[in-house]
């Protein structure tokens, strides 16, 4: 199953997230389980550290490179037009490949910016670099990642191409509803990161008596509900049980008043940061 991007192009509608995976061993072996498993959609980051791992991973899958969708992002330290140039190549370059499906920008106002409105510009050239690669044909799509509306406003006051994507925390512990519906009226995907909560909903009781009814588990509810949502989750492990365990969700359907019940879970475990206010 795939969503149809703003770009044009497709997305498989589940994507194996590699936060906190370390670079090594770790990262190469669960993308290529992941690969193995049936995912077709890997999300990294130059801040995860482990890009050359990941692109290893998909290497060593032997799947050829077309088949794969692979999403990466740009830090912080890197919100300009000189160095979004720059950190597009070395991101390409660590991965081992000739152009990437997706590349976003990963948080809107880091630290060094947040006095005054240093943000705009710098996220509006960043963004000029990334619509030339795109042009260049070294990107296929673009997106953001942790933006709110007033984020997504001053971007798309000079953007020529519209961000396809915005991955953001996203679970039914934090629904971040003004920003799904912003996203949705600019057709543009909700991308859930950590959306099984990092694992703070798991043992939630009414998410279980769900998985009973199914055979399945609370990860595996969590995760069904994010796709009937129409929402692209990421979820992460390297535990090849669970790795297999997060793809096995089309089996099944949840009804009605099982989404309601679930969204109704929120407040129940871990929230998102504000973008405006993080120390990094």
């Amino acid at each position: 199953m795939k969503y149809t991007l703003n770009s044009g192009y497709k997305i498989p509608v589940i994507g194996f997230g590699t936060w906190q995976t370390p670079e090594g061993v770790v990262a190469k072996d669960s993308v290529k389980k992941a690969l193995e498993s049936g995912y077709r959609h890997i999300d990294t980051a130059s801040v995860y550290g482990n890009e050359k791992s990941v692109g290893e991973g998909i290497k060593e899958s032997q799947i050829p490179r077309e088949e794969i969708f692979l999403t990466t992002k740009l830090w912080n330290d890197k919100h300009s037009y000189e160095d979004a140039k720059e950190a597009i190549h070395t991101s390409m370059e660590l991965l081992g490949v000739d152009y990437l499906d997706l590349y976003l920008i990963h948080w809107p106002n880091p630290k060094h910016l947040q006095k005054g409105d240093a943000w705009k510009k710098a996220n509006q050239e960043t963004w000029r670099a990334m619509e030339e690669a795109v042009e260049a044909g070294l990107i296929k799509s673009i997106g953001v990642s942790n933006f709110m509306p007033h984020h997504l406003e001053s971007l798309l006051e000079t953007a020529k191409i519209k961000p396809a994507v915005n991955q953001i925390y996203l679970s039914p512990s934090d629904q971040q509803k003004e920003v799904v519906e912003f996203n949705r009226k600019n057709n543009i995907l909700s991308q859930a990161y950590s959306p099984l909560g990092t694992g703070t909903i798991l043992d939630n009781e009414d998410l279980i008596k769900i998985g009973d009814k199914y055979n399945k588990t609370a990860a595996q509810v969590a995760l069904r509900w994010s796709i009937q949502k129409g929402f692209n989750p990421l979820p992460k492990s390297v535990t090849p049980s669970r790795i297999v365990e997060n793809i096995n969700i089309f089996d099944f359907e949840l009804d009605a008043s099982e989404m309601e019940l679930i969204d109704g879970l929120e407040g129940i475990g871990k929230e998102s940061k504000d973008p405006d206010t993080i120390d990094y």
